[in-house]
């Protein structure tokens, strides 16, 4: 089997070294490309000939994915799979299997920060310390104490929920499936819409899929306390953004901490949230630690690996 990974999710020289090894001992070739490159024509060319393709995020249309002709398995270096052409996975009979769990305390840790930025001001803050100006009487937020709303009990809400709950946080949450895991540290499900209403902080943790595409939209946003706050660390096409924009520049929504948009960064010069100083961006980098790229790399090469025993 050829195995190429078309992009460098986070290996180093020496550790692309030590996996081909790894996979020539096994009777398998091993190819990693150190540079990360979304262009079509250059992904068809570093496809072309793989068995096994390794990838992250870059999106996979059916159109590149069929210029793999002896594509068998795609190991994805990511949790969501709405980038990758999963119909056509299908109908080829691709195995696709993703990292899932790699990068759950590093959104969770993320989700926190910027719950915190938004309520003590930080970055604006900052920026205000380094042009000669003092607080210029703001006053913060405290998060103990408040209600959070988590939407989606999967492990990272469960993890930013178990974190919430330690820093003395009133945590309730909303999901299709109520999890085990979420009851056994005393978290209460409410309606969605109860939840909105009621929570000091709403953070977002649901994959993307018809169900959840604009969840979170100009109707839910409507219920929303005037002081509350919206986290998305989860997908961006999860909220209505125009919605949010409007509710922000409104007054209705005090505040909100953005990781994650409809396209990746960069984002262009007139998007709905870049101008709002109510609103902390980060350039979707919730995942992006390097204990969760280390994770990351073994859950990868184990998913081969186990496909190769099967």
């Amino acid at each position: 089997m050829k195995i190429v990974c078309v992009e460098p999710i986070g290996i180093t020289q020496e550790r692309a070294e030590k996996i081909k090894n790894e996979f020539l001992a096994l009777g398998h070739d091993f190819i990693c490309y150190m540079d990360r490159k979304e262009d079509e024509k250059i992904l068809k060319e570093r496809m072309h000939d793989a068995d096994v393709v390794i990838i992250s995020n870059i999106r996979l249309n059916a159109e590149v994915l069929g210029s793999s002709t002896k594509l068998k398995m795609l190991s994805v270096a990511f949790t969501g799979l709405d980038h990758i052409d999963l119909n056509y996975c299908k109908e080829h009979n691709i195995k696709v299997s993703n990292a899932s769990g790699y990068a759950t305390i590093a959104v969770a840790e993320l989700a926190i920060g910027l719950m915190i930025d938004v309520y003590r001001h930080i970055t604006l803050l900052d920026k205000e310390t380094r042009n000669s100006q003092t607080r210029n009487n703001f006053l913060g937020r405290q998060i103990r104490g408040k209600t959070v709303g988590i939407i989606g009990t999967g492990a990272i809400g469960i993890e930013t929920a178990i974190l919430l709950k330690a820093m003395g946080s009133n945590v309730i949450a909303w999901s299709r499936t109520k999890k085990e895991e979420a009851l056994k540290h005393n978290i209460k499900y409410v309606e969605l819409q109860e939840l909105m209403r009621v929570s000091d902080i709403i953070s977002l943790h649901v994959p993307l899929n018809e169900e959840t595409y604009h969840l979170i939209n100009k109707d839910l946003l409507s219920l929303c306390k005037k002081d509350a706050i919206l986290i998305n660390t989860a997908r961006g096409n999860v909220v209505d953004i125009e919605a949010l924009s409007e509710s922000l520049k409104n007054g209705n929504l005090a505040g909100a901490g953005i990781d994650v948009f409809e396209t990746e960064p960069p984002l262009p010069e007139d998007h709905p949230l870049i101008n709002l100083p109510n609103c902390v961006l980060t350039p979707h980098i919730a995942y992006a630690t390097k204990e969760a790229f280390d994770e990351r790399i073994e859950i990868v090469m184990n998913n081969i690996k186990s496909w190769l025993r099967s």
